[in-house]
């Protein structure tokens, strides 16, 4: 009686349908994969979903100001996972030139490091925010520079590793979670200046030839160039599937495309052609609906929150989020590159998928764990 009482208390005190909307997702993704023809991505992404939801139960637990009081613990765990992938990683190549150090070797299995170093700069970041404000220092330019350092320290390691696509996504939660603080539009407009200016080097100097390739490659799939070609397979057959599957598809058993592999990476990158093909226009509209509930109930827990720490953790995880569906999305149609990112809760991968429902449980934590004024004068002292 005592344990359902206590899991009684905890469902009362969680955003039920926040949750609700979580286990749709899930649901929808493990039906995917399952119609896949190799059933290993399906087990995969049981094992995920299940560490996620109980991890994301652990975490959401655990009142985040205590989490952001040993800030500078998981900093340091960040940075020495990442450094170690640098330089012992398990090395991903391919034929289109990509050479992605980005995997730590378990056994049979791998792990991402970078996807729960996301997690860890939500917390990480949220809490530099916060404390500028206390400080009344966010308008300062010195420490609106300094922000941005930390935003450059995950988006250079993951640049080292030879993976620029989960570097574009730290960026991308970094403008976000900067936004919802209130940092004065004037520091975007010198940022995206900055960029602009910096552009030229980058492409001459940053970008690897691949990298490069895929940009002119995306619009461009037409194209007969032979250097080409091998770059905008994977676009050219991932546009090709979701326009065949028409309105409502043909089948999540009967996907000819699917079932022949026509498409490259068709479980992880480019399972939103895979919903396309099996579930048609429908399908495709189904995730991004699902997406957009989550994020539009993350704006909400964020507004609601009591403080901004609270309130960026829920921003970084929309920005990360939104990020990803938007990228991926814009892959699949051929309106964006390659960039190796995968649609959050739905692609293949286990280190992704777990991670993503521990920032779902940071999420539930902001909403669990109003702020408590005389316990956070303490933590800030």
């Amino acid at each position: 009686m005592r344990i359902l009482r206590s899991v009684g208390n905890y469902i009362k005190q969680t955003d039920k349908i926040y949750w609700l909307i979580a286990i749709g997702i899930s649901a929808y993704s493990l039906i995917l994969l399952h119609s896949l023809p190799s059933k290993s991505y399906f087990s995969t992404m049981i094992v995920a979903v299940l560490i996620g939801y109980t991890g994301a139960i652990i975490i959401s637990l655990i009142d985040y100001h205590d989490l952001a009081a040993i800030w500078y613990i998981i900093a340091a765990l960040c940075v020495v996972l990442m450094l170690y992938t640098v330089k012992f990683g398990g090395a991903v190549t391919n034929t289109g030139g990509v050479n992605a150090r980005a995997w730590i070797m378990l056994g049979s299995t791998s792990f991402q490091p970078s996807e729960l170093v996301k997690i860890g700069f939500m917390v990480t970041f949220s809490k530099h925010l916060s404390v500028l404000k206390e400080r009344g220092l966010l308008k300062s330019p010195l420490h609106v520079f300094l922000l941005a350092c930390h935003a450059l320290i995950p988006m250079a390691l993951t640049h080292l590793q030879g993976d620029d696509g989960a570097g574009m996504i730290f960026f991308l939660m970094f403008l976000t979670m900067s936004f919802g603080a209130g940092i004065q539009l004037r520091y975007f407009v010198a940022l995206f200046a900055i960029i602009a200016a910096a552009l030229p080097l980058a492409w001459k100097y940053v970008l690897e030839d691949y990298q490069k390739q895929r940009m002119l490659g995306a619009y461009h799939l037409d194209s007969t160039d032979d250097s080409l070609k091998d770059i905008i397979w994977q676009q050219k057959q991932a546009r090709i599937s979701i326009g065949s599957g028409g309105l409502w598809g043909r089948g999540l058993n009967n996907a000819p495309r699917v079932k022949s592999g026509m498409v490259p990476e068709k479980e992880s990158d480019m399972i939103f052609s895979t919903a396309g093909e099996a579930l048609g226009f429908i399908g495709c509209c189904l995730i991004i609906l699902l997406l957009f509930l989550l994020l539009l109930r993350t704006l909400r827990i964020a507004r609601k929150s009591t403080d901004l720490l609270g309130s960026s953790i829920c921003m970084g995880f929309f920005g990360m989020i939104a990020a990803q569906m938007i990228v991926n999305i814009g892959m699949c149609l051929d309106l964006l590159p390659v960039m190796g990112v995968t649609l959050p809760f739905f692609s293949a991968g286990g280190s992704s998928a777990a991670c993503l429902y521990f920032g779902l449980g940071l999420v539930e934590n902001v909403h669990m764990h109003p702020m408590n004024p005389t316990k956070i004068s303490i933590l800030h002292r």
